[in-house]
């Protein structure tokens, strides 16, 4: 399945969820660097308890993502949330997962 085809799928169950009356918190990757395995745009849809669809790391970082979600549907304040390693030393050394990656959060329904 394409990249355009997931992001489609994510945002039909956001608004599917929204027409349920559900409150939802939508994460989108704003910025990458280095080996970040999903591309800037990617986003993941969160619902008040927990549920969600889509990916914005592959796995790495979802779970830290969701709970901050979490936070903004309650209190309403979008956030920028950065994950990763803290320089460019890190590829010297080899780490085999680095890279880092910013994701906007905000509440949408």
């Amino acid at each position: 399945m394409s990249e355009t085809a997931i992001e489609l799928d994510v945002l039909k169950t956001a608004e599917r969820w929204a027409g349920e009356g559900r409150s939802l918190a939508l994460a989108t990757v704003i910025e990458t660097w280095g080996s970040a395995p999903r591309p800037t745009g990617s986003h993941l849809v969160i619902d008040a308890e927990g549920n969600f669809e889509g990916s914005v790391s592959g796995g790495c970082v979802e779970g830290a993502v969701v709970a901050e979600a979490i936070d903004v549907i309650e209190a309403g304040a979008p956030k920028i949330l950065e994950f990763g390693v803290a320089d460019e030393t890190a590829w010297r050394v080899g780490l085999s997962c680095g890279g880092r990656i910013r994701v906007y959060v905000e509440r949408v329904a």
